[in-house]
């Protein structure tokens, strides 16, 4: 459940109401009630806000995953899989954008401006084996060079994953499928 919470959005909550409690406290003239509204709540509304300027939304699911994907992920997802949907799926905090360090790493992001950005992913089978597609944003950074690092990426994903890069048609984006190769994993 913590991973589908924003704690930027549960500090500011919870930190307007212990403030909220401590300002009416204060008007009460209930020291020990006000004390504690803001000792706890104003650190924590400012912490809420803090986390919030930093947050980096989850990564949606482009397409609802099927019964029989979900069964697949169970028997065949590389761990990089695994820790990849998780880390996308899930609210981030201090990070420019998702992946941003294997993009670097891969050379697929020469400035914040040029990066590409994951738009959406969804879990499929290809010949029999678990797929998961991230779907990328890839305006400045031609197709032609995210074939060229499609050998770069199998290596860097790891044993047992196939890379396969598409371009939809009529679109900008890119899609990278990672393909569990079964007999590797």
């Amino acid at each position: 459940m913590l991973p589908k919470t924003s704690l930027g959005t549960l500090g500011l909550v919870i930190g307007s109401i212990l403030t909220f409690v401590g300002f009416v406290a204060y008007a009460q003239g209930n020291a020990t009630l006000n004390l504690a509204g803001f000792f706890y709540g104003i650190p924590l509304l400012l912490g809420g806000l803090a986390l919030k300027a930093s947050e980096l939304k989850p990564v949606p699911f482009s397409q609802p995953t099927p019964p029989a994907i979900l069964t697949l992920r169970e028997q065949q997802a590389t761990t990089t899989q695994n820790q990849i949907r998780k880390d996308i799926t899930r609210y981030r905090y201090g990070q420019d954008a998702h992946l941003d360090s294997s993009l670097s790493h891969l050379g697929m992001s020469p400035t914040d401006e040029e990066r590409p950005v994951i738009k959406g992913l969804r879990e499929t089978s290809v010949d029999g084996a678990y797929t998961l597609i991230l779907e990328f944003d890839s305006p400045l950074i031609p197709f032609e060079v995210w074939q060229q690092k499609r050998q770069k990426m199998e290596t860097f994903f790891g044993p047992g994953l196939r890379v396969e890069v598409n371009q939809p048609a009529l679109d900008k984006g890119v899609e990278v499928s990672l393909i569990a190769t079964p007999s590797a994993s």
